[in-house]
């Protein structure tokens, strides 16, 4: 079963994470969907409690939210499912959720959405070991937009460097997947400045009402300046120092600022991977933003301007990227990881997936529509180091065709992301 979600035009799409949060309710007890703001959780957790008799509470109502703060054990007393939606806005409500599934162990009780990551509050202690499992729900993928199989990464891990994928998909619509990104209420808006008007309202609102909410910031101003040069930096390493003197902010506020954006689910760290295949390899993490539409609003970028010669396609495209592949490692039948890699000569793969066998695949982005033996330096060093553990490096880049440049090393089109 894969959950239909909708735009607020009403065009149906399916969602992957459906199928997920369904056979999680079969067999335990709380089933946090987290992600995003309107991201779509709380239509898909709608769609799959219809049929059941359940209880639904918003958090987001101030009544709703003043009864659960004054009566926490009343408020989540219920024998059937209870929804309860935006569930950080009351954290303490878990202490009186584990107390119900620890008497009634029943799977399928309660079905929370979040939008920050709850279990990361710094106030919040570990209550729920082995009593919920949480699923993260993206904005919209490509191939849930398309109606495509987003397959990428198990596809590629079977197949290796005998995929092919062949792609009538242009640079220019490459650009205009990447302004648009993944929002529901941005699919939904065809009008590019209305969907820029979205995008605005969308991180103010999130700096001005979540962020606060998880910690007093006092420099609102410096937030947003650190945002927008996030966005320049997206696909990038996530250097505290520079960017410390670049936005006026201590190097302890960078990452107490960067923390607060991740538990947001604006951005996303990509780890830097090692596996001591180098001494050389450095540690630092890269960040993306969770929605490339964003990504590029903040950098007022449009489809027509990220065509042209020295525009920010690249690391817009980089960045998408590796959100499309975030996106399906969380239903991908492979147990993937996704990191990146850099040694201190400057030998870099873009994502690098690891399975749980030690498997590694490596990909670069190129916003080119033509690759050169020199795009695949990195992907070969990584293949030299691992041997038979490394199944195939891959250049996705904007050109038509699967080529062949050399032993487990193949040029594919980026659509095969989500048409594969």
């Amino acid at each position: 079963m894969v959950s239909p979600g909708s735009t607020p035009l009403g065009k149906v799409y399916s969602r992957r994470a459906g199928a997920i949060v369904a056979d999680a309710l079969t067999d335990t007890r709380v089933v946090l969907v987290n992600g995003a703001r309107q991201c779509g959780k709380s239509t898909l957790v709608r769609l799959l409690a219809k049929d059941r008799a359940a209880e639904w509470r918003n958090l987001d109502t101030p009544v709703v939210r003043q009864a659960a703060l004054t009566d926490p054990t009343g408020f989540v007393a219920f024998t059937e499912l209870m929804v309860i939606d935006e569930i950080q806005r009351v954290p303490d409500l878990l202490l009186a959720i584990k107390e119900q599934v620890d008497t009634d162990p029943r799977p399928g009780r309660y079905l929370l959405t979040g939008s920050a990551r709850v279990l990361g509050l710094r106030d919040l202690p570990d209550l729920m070991p082995g009593r919920m499992e949480t699923i993260e729900l993206w904005p919209f993928s490509q191939g849930e937009i398309d109606g495509t199989s987003d397959a990428f990464v198990d596809t590629v891990f079977t197949q290796g460097p005998d995929l092919r994928h062949t792609s009538a998909v242009t640079r220019s619509e490459y650009a205009e997947r990447i302004v648009r990104g993944g929002f529901p209420e941005a699919v939904a808006r065809s009008n590019p400045r209305r969907r820029e008007r979205f995008f605005d309202s969308y991180v103010s609102d999130l700096i001005a009402r979540d962020v606060r909410q998880l910690a007093e910031i006092e420099r609102v101003s410096e937030m947003r300046a650190l945002v927008r040069l996030l966005a320049a930096r997206s696909g990038g390493l996530l250097v505290a120092n520079a960017m410390s003197s670049d936005v006026g902010l201590s190097v302890s506020t960078i990452h107490r600022y960067l923390a607060l954006l991740e538990e947001v689910f604006l951005t996303k760290r990509i780890p830097a991977w090692s596996r001591n295949v180098s001494s050389r390899a450095i540690s630092t993490p890269k960040v993306a933003f969770v929605d490339s539409g964003i990504a590029a609003n903040l950098l007022g970028a449009d489809a027509r301007g990220l065509v042209r010669p020295d525009s920010q396609l690249g690391p817009l495209l980089e960045g998408f990227v590796l959100m499309e592949l975030a996106r399906q490692l969380t239903w991908s039948e492979e147990r993937v990881e996704l990191f990146h890699y850099r040694t201190k000569e400057k030998v870099e793969v873009d994502a690098v997936l690891e399975n749980r066998r030690g498997q590694v695949v490596g990909i670069e982005v190129k916003a080119s529509s033509t690759v050169r033996p020199d795009d695949f330096r990195g992907l070969r060093h990584l293949a030299d180091r691992l041997g038979d553990d490394f199944i195939v490096g891959v250049v996705l880049y904007t050109g038509a065709q699967t080529l062949p440049f050399g032993d487990r090393m193949r040029a594919i089109p980026v659509s095969a992301l989500w048409q594969t």
